[in-house]
């Protein structure tokens, strides 16, 4: 009887187990291909939002629909997109993408290079950095790729330098020369362009400051190259989807000769189409 008892507990373990496998092979099914029907596609509000209305434009024609979703700032649609909430989103940076990997933990895979954007340096109250009194106020992004960016700005500029080896991680802590006393301000990127007559100077992401009917080329007092910028942005999936059949869709949409055209006459210069690899 006993030996009957063990071969019963060893034959519900073994389904058990078997179970288990069936169930873990049942969650994998969860992170199958991308539809290629219809996709959920986050952006921030204003040039990302305009071109991938855009690219939904021209999917729509081959019967693929692209819902775009529009958001305010730069940590939810990361994540919307670990929840599920989102398929994809098309808005950030390569350091920003690493950076939000590193401390949030998120499972996400880079698919395609979209667009840079030149970040540039903008004022209400001078018209060259070069008119900086002592004790003036600075202000840039706090979100910890773009600050880096928005510090390099400044020390291209002359006006302060960075620490060496400091990479993409820099803050106002590492900045190690400040001859003019400037109070280094660190704001959210969308709240800059509001903020911008309460502080000297601001160095204020391309979106954000077209947002606001600022032009990189008519406003900016300084700025990032504008041609072969080192800051492309990226189209980011979660990780597994990135060479799904609908990613590659968009990509070929996103480069077409089209986009390209719309991207030129609309932003003049502003925003930049980048090579998809």
């Amino acid at each position: 009887m006993k030996k009957n008892v063990i071969k019963s507990i060893l034959g519900f373990s073994a389904v058990l187990l078997f179970s288990g496998t069936v169930f873990s092979g049942c969650v994998k099914k969860d992170s199958k291909e991308l539809s290629k029907k219809e996709i959920t596609v986050g952006v921030t509000a204003g040039p990302h939002q305009q071109i991938m209305e855009e690219v939904a434009k021209q999917a729509r024609k081959d019967g693929l629909k692209i819902k775009v979703k529009s958001f305010t700032d730069y940590n939810t649609p990361n994540s919307a997109l670990s929840s599920g909430d989102l398929d994809a989103n098309s808005y950030q940076t390569i350091p920003f993408l690493k950076d939000q990997i590193k401390n949030k933990g998120y499972k996400f895979d880079q698919a395609f290079k979209t667009v840079a954007y030149p970040m540039g340096v903008y004022s209400k109250k001078i018209k060259s950095l070069k008119d900086l009194k002592d004790g003036d106020s600075i202000a840039v992004p706090n979100d910890a790729s773009n600050e880096t960016r928005g510090l390099q700005l400044f020390e291209k500029a002359g006006i302060i330098k960075l620490k060496k080896g400091v990479g993409q991680t820099a803050t106002k802590k590492d900045v190690v020369s400040n001859p003019k006393h400037l109070k280094i301000i660190e704001l959210e990127a969308s709240q800059l362009p509001k903020q911008l007559g309460e502080v000297t100077a601001a160095a204020i992401n391309t979106n954000f400051a077209m947002g606001a009917g600022l032009s990189i080329n008519e406003n900016a007092i300084f700025h990032e190259p504008l041609k072969n910028n080192p800051y492309p942005n990226v189209f980011v999936v979660q990780s597994g989807h990135k060479n799904d059949a609908v990613i590659k869709k968009i990509d070929k949409y996103y480069h077409s000769k089209q986009t390209a055209a719309f991207i030129k006459k609309e932003f003049k210069g502003s925003v930049v189409l980048s090579s998809s690899k």
